[in-house]
């Protein structure tokens, strides 16, 4: 019976040793490394620069003030359609001759007395033009009876007809003198004119007070400058036309350091615009200067402006008009059936890039060759093969050689 007891005992106790043997063995065993894991493709990647752009019309018109004047209110409102040589989309009146003050009026009226007397002078001076034209022509012909008779000489009607060619060109000099005091007439009348001078004015100026202004161009009003009636010097700015339908591009500031990579005709896709699908363009000119600007933060940034045209129909973008907010993707570089790598299992080893490939549950240091990097995937040149499993995001505390485990988000 004892022997029994002390054989169950020692059963007992053993059972209990494996029991908490094993447990130890378990709770201190190496576990695998929990990752995140990707995996090494074949497509296209493309290399885009990102940016944002403002819409605008190509050929936009400013229509202004032909003459010094008076605007009336501009009753055309922005989208309304204007055809080129037709449409009447602003009204002017001629301004209201400044008011004279005693002095000034009193110095124009004196201008306009002297300018009388020197036409009367002007009409006396063209009377003894005409008097000498007269007796001039009168010795011009006795001269040539008296030649004619042989009493007087050749020398004598020669300067006879000089003496009437001078006086001719007498009479067409006082005539002239006359129409010139004429003029200063009216023009020193014109100085006279004032608020009260409506009579005076109109016999002036006999012409329409309207002055109709055409659009410039076919297309719609973009905005209304100026709307209120005010008076106006010839030149102001009232409103601006384009066409939205046919001449909308898209204008881009690019970093200069960017801009350098950017061709004309490099394809570009268009988002985030409001419509329901991306848009396509075009490259179509990159500016040969740059701008200093500042950004948000402060920074001095030299920017580039890059045109863009549009690829797609007009149909497809219907609802984007002058000044409206874009998201730009240029495609500077694209490349088909090509090997892809996460950028985020990259790092730099010994002057490589290199890689952690998962085999077997195992890491293993590799070390790769990669093409463009756009920050979210690589082209993988030489190194990897297709469907690869790669750790991504490696810690610092990752070797070759252990074990790891891929991390499930649930």
């Amino acid at each position: 019976m004892a022997k029994a007891k002390k054989r169950s005992r020692l059963i007992l106790t053993a059972g209990t040793v494996l029991l908490v043997g094993g447990a130890l063995t378990v709770a201190f065993w190496p576990k695998p490394t929990m990752v995140d894991m990707g995996s090494v493709r074949v497509g296209t990647m493309q290399l885009t620069i990102d940016e944002e752009g403002r819409t605008r019309v190509r050929d936009a018109y400013i229509v202004s003030t032909p003459v010094a004047g008076q605007l009336q209110r501009v009753s055309v409102q922005p989208g309304d359609p204007v055809v080129r040589g037709e449409t009447i989309v602003a009204h002017m009146r001629p301004t209201n001759p400044a008011a004279l003050d005693v002095r000034t009026r009193e110095q124009a009226q004196a201008v306009v007395d002297a300018s009388q007397a020197a036409l009367r002078v002007a009409r006396a001076d063209l009377n003894a033009a005409l008097a000498n034209r007269d007796l001039a022509q009168t010795e011009l012909g006795r001269t040539e009876q008296l030649v004619e008779r042989g009493i007087s000489s050749a020398a004598a009607l020669d300067s006879a007809r000089q003496r009437s060619r001078v006086a001719q060109a007498n009479v067409d000099t006082a005539e002239a003198a006359i129409s010139m005091r004429e003029a200063e007439i009216t023009n020193a009348q014109a100085q006279l004119i004032g608020f009260d001078d409506r009579g005076l004015a109109a016999a002036m100026r006999p012409m329409s007070d309207d002055i109709p202004i055409h659009a410039p161009a076919e297309g719609r009003v973009l905005r209304v400058i100026q709307q209120s009636e005010t008076t106006l010097p010839a030149g102001a700015p009232i409103m601006e036309i384009g066409n939205i339908e046919s001449d909308l591009e898209v204008v881009v500031e690019l970093l200069s350091t960017d801009a350098v990579q950017v061709a004309v005709g490099d394809p570009v896709i268009i988002g985030d615009w409001g419509g329901p699908t991306e848009l396509t363009g075009e490259v179509d000119r990159v500016d040969p200067f740059g701008v200093t600007q500042f950004s948000a933060l402060g920074v001095e940034e030299q920017r580039v402006n890059a045109v863009i045209a549009f690829s797609s129909p007009s149909s497809d973008y219907a609802g984007l008009g002058h000044g409206f907010r874009v998201e730009t993707q240029i495609v500077v570089w694209q490349a088909e059936d090509t090997l892809i790598v996460p950028s985020s299992a990259l790092f730099r080893s010994h002057d490589a890039w290199a890689v952690f490939v998962v085999v077997d549950g195992t890491a293993q240091l590799r070390s790769i060759q990669i093409g463009p990097n756009n920050g979210i995937e690589a082209q993988a040149m030489d190194g990897l093969m297709e469907n690869d499993r790669v750790v991504l995001y490696p810690s610092s505390g990752l070797s070759e050689g252990m074990s790891v485990a891929e991390r499930i988000i649930n």
